[in-house]
């Protein structure tokens, strides 16, 4: 099987350098058009400038794809919005969107600001949102789509220091699990990438060495196989240095404590049967937990 996207038009943010602009490159590669978004700021989210993405729009174009550049805002609908609608009037779709775009402002929670925190929510949450927002219609109509969350180990299992980084990575598997269910039947899939790269968002984390070893192009591959035609959905990719692994959200099976006896000391004594993973299983959704429930205490009342 060879992964083509020819014919597909994909819009990655955060573009400029790094992981985006190695997806972006690699798109094109395999025959998408490509908006290459980048606000063109700091790895801060200050300033802007729009010469990173046209740098790699002419590295596309001289390969001979066909790419354009776009410096919204992701944070900003309106500014999205335009860039949506100009990639509709150059191309008439909009199959891939890579939701990449992010910053940092790293301390610990007792000296961050919540000026920072709320910034990066709304780079990486908000940003997500509004570029899924202004493509789902598109996608809906054509009756096919994909869409790749980029969410992180920092918000998987915690990383000092980034609390509000955590928060919005793991707030983007949230929102995937949802629009997940409300795109099913039009075909719409979306999947979520955990990559481990060498970028300027962690250059001065790393000794020399291992950023050789951490490079975005080694992340790339699992961001094309989460966007092609025959994707899984749903699926939390993890990618970093040559290796590839999958993270999955289990519940255990649980126990049901009738109501005389529901008090914090009986969940205590029933804890091991809480943490028994032996018949753990992945829910569909939020629904199944409700449901597994409900028929506990229905049991309980059949059985009495």
């Amino acid at each position: 099987m060879t992964v083509r996207f020819d014919g597909q038009v994909a819009i990655v943010t955060g573009a400029g350098n790094g992981l985006g602009k190695s997806h972006a490159l690699a798109l094109a590669a395999r025959g998408a058009k490509v908006v290459v978004n980048d606000l063109g700021g700091a790895r801060d989210g200050s300033g802007a400038s729009s010469a990173a993405a046209q740098e790699v729009v002419r590295e596309i174009e001289a390969s001979g794809g066909e790419a354009i550049a776009h410096g919204a805002n992701v944070a900003r609908f309106n500014e999205v919005q335009d860039m949506v609608q100009q990639a509709m009037d150059k191309w008439g779709r909009v199959d891939i969107l890579i939701n990449n775009a992010g910053i940092l402002r790293d301390k610990s929670f007792s000296k961050m600001d919540l000026s920072d925190f709320q910034m990066v929510m709304d780079v990486h949450v908000m940003g997500s949102v509004n570029c899924t927002k202004a493509v789902w219609d598109i996608m809906r109509a054509q009756n096919y789509g994909r869409i790749v969350m980029t969410t992180s180990s920092s918000g998987m299992y915690g990383n000092f220091g980034q609390t509000n980084y955590g928060a919005a990575k793991m707030a983007v598997l949230g929102f995937m699990n949802t629009l997940v269910l409300e795109g099913a039947k039009y075909d719409i899939r979306i999947n979520a990438l955990s990559p481990t790269a060498g970028t300027r968002m962690t250059e001065d984390l790393m000794p020399p060495e291992v950023m050789d070893m951490l490079t975005p192009e080694a992340v790339t591959a699992g961001a094309l196989t989460l966007c092609h035609k025959d994707s899984p959905n749903r699926f939390i990719l993890c990618a970093g240095a040559g290796g590839f692994a999958s993270t999955r959200l289990f519940e255990t099976a649980g126990t049901f404590i009738p109501a005389e006896a529901r008090t914090p000391e009986a969940v205590i004594e029933n804890w091991d049967k809480i943490c028994d993973q032996s018949a753990q299983a992945e829910l569909a959704s939020g629904l199944g937990q409700t449901e597994k429930f409900l028929k506990m205490a229905m049991a309980s009342t059949q059985s009495a």
